[in-house]
């Protein structure tokens, strides 16, 4: 494994963040093809075999029980002090169908200190390491989510704050009345970025690296798209609502860039789901992709792809079918 720094940061993370989305009691949230307990623990072994210490999850996957195994799994394969653990606050974390409560979603101040509470209680732990906003809210004004954040993390409960999906625009209004209040800022950014889709290039990507943020993408591979030669599917894509809408209006460009990996990938002779990895980690503003695994195969092939380094021509072939998304990932 390699280690290096989130962003500007001193803090140390495993070039590769587990995302915890993949555990969780299926019929507890929105994601039936998320793994109960018993499945899920080897897979958790196998990451911290493997030397990741960098795992993400989140209030709101499979209704809090995915913090709930990420947290027993800690205790059973590793010390709290050698892990960096990450949690996000914004969607409800109810059941799926079941009425959100008006103050139980969202980035106001009562929202944003109930929730912390409820992760480090499902969490079994004193404090998370990098308390990350899921979306923005459009409901609730700047000032006063900075400013809970600051406070969370005063008391202790939070050692570091990040955010994931938004405009630029929002993350630079974000850190700037931050800094004008003497408030904490954020140090990463969660955003959504693969070979399927590049949008994050133009602005937030280069906003990120003159202010030395740190990049988590999620989705690296896609939801699984740039791991298969088009056209096949899996159990969890046929039932991946939401992933359905981030690529059903540009299948067919996408299907080059696909081609394009297999390619690749086959002059190499390793799997797609390496190189597409490997391209996510050529960017040098990439601290850490977050990748999901459902069998332990998927994570010796993303190990194995921290030593796949592409060459320009390679990059070039896989990046020369792209054409412009519209924006997604956002609220």
């Amino acid at each position: 494994m390699e280690y290096t720094k989130l962003g500007t940061t001193g803090l140390d993370i495993s070039r590769l963040c587990l995302g915890c989305m993949t555990f969780g009691e299926p019929n507890a949230g929105a994601h039936p093809w998320t793994l109960d307990e018993e499945r899920s623990r080897p897979l958790f072994r196998h990451a911290v075999e493997q030397g990741i210490n960098f795992f993400d999850t989140a209030n709101s996957y499979s209704a809090g029980t995915s913090e709930v195994m990420v947290g027993k799994f800690l205790k059973e394969f590793t010390r709290r002090d050698d892990i960096v653990l990450a949690t996000k606050v914004f969607f409800p974390p109810g059941a799926a169908g079941a009425p959100a409560s008006p103050n139980g979603k969202g980035l106001s101040r009562k929202a944003i200190m109930a929730q912390i509470d409820a992760s480090l209680s499902r969490l079994g732990t004193d404090y998370v390491d990098l308390y990350q906003i899921h979306r923005w809210d459009y409901d609730t004004p700047i000032e006063e989510t900075m400013e809970a954040l600051h406070d969370v993390v005063k008391a202790g409960k939070a050692r570091y704050i990040g955010a994931s999906s938004m405009f630029a625009w929002q993350f630079a209004k974000a850190q700037a009345v931050a800094r004008e209040h003497g408030w904490t800022r954020f140090v990463s950014m969660q955003n959504y970025l693969n070979l399927l889709y590049r949008e994050e290039e133009r602005e937030m990507i280069p906003l990120c690296a003159d202010q030395g943020v740190g990049l988590m993408p999620w989705s690296p591979l896609a939801r699984g798209h740039l791991t298969r030669p088009r056209g096949q599917g899996t159990a969890r894509s046929a039932s991946d609502v939401f992933g359905k809408t981030l690529f059903e209006r540009t299948e067919q460009a996408d299907g080059q860039v696909i081609d394009a990996v297999e390619a690749v990938a086959k002059a190499r002779g390793v799997p797609m789901a390496q190189v597409a990895l490997a391209w996510v980690l050529a960017k040098p503003q990439v601290s850490a992709p977050i990748v999901g695994a459902s069998k332990t195969a998927q994570l010796d092939d993303a190990v194995a792809a921290l030593a796949l380094k592409l060459t320009d021509e390679e990059i070039a072939q896989l990046e020369q079918h792209y054409l412009p998304h519209s924006v997604t990932g956002h609220q």
